[in-house]
């Protein structure tokens, strides 16, 4: 059964939601049931036994590109002995959300990048045969960091 969104019984999925303390907080899990072409959902979260029932808008396919990991302390990106500690954690992230990483190649130690986000290359990798880079950036509007991959520039490869 497949809905207008795509979705089907079994996609795995990435849920953005927020704990009890308001706080914002991403799970992962697999469509249980689509409901109808507008939904809801019904999602099955990892480590839960059951299944919940949430819109369309709070779910997204997982991909390589929309695994986030978001870190307390814009600094983490100024010490060289910490930002390399950066790729093991978006690592442990990327396990989390089900994807198989191929090669990871950190290239800390290169500097900031040129793209004026305040923000520096981590790592080269492969998932799925394609290229990507981990990338940190630091947040404008709080004390913190984003750690995710993009798609490089053609001129880099």
């Amino acid at each position: 059964m497949t809905d207008t969104h795509g979705f089907q019984h079994g996609d795995r999925i990435r849920y953005a939601t927020q704990d009890e303390d308001g706080f914002p907080l991403v799970r992962y899990g697999f469509v249980g049931g689509v409901t109808d072409d507008n939904g809801p959902v019904v999602i099955m979260l990892d480590g839960e036994l059951g299944g919940d029932v949430v819109d369309l808008d709070k779910i997204e396919p997982v991909h390589i590109c929309n695994v986030t990991l978001k870190l307390d302390g814009r600094d983490l990106l100024d010490d060289l002995t910490l930002r390399s500690g950066l790729v093991s954690l978006w690592e442990a992230e990327a396990e989390d959300a089900g994807l198989q990483i191929g090669a990871i190649h950190p290239i800390v130690g290169r500097g900031r990048s040129d793209d004026g986000d305040d923000g520096c290359e981590l790592a080269e990798l492969t998932a799925a045969g394609d290229q990507y880079l981990l990338r940190a950036v630091r947040c404008k509007s709080e004390d913190a960091i984003l750690i995710h991959c993009t798609r490089p520039h053609p001129w880099t490869l």
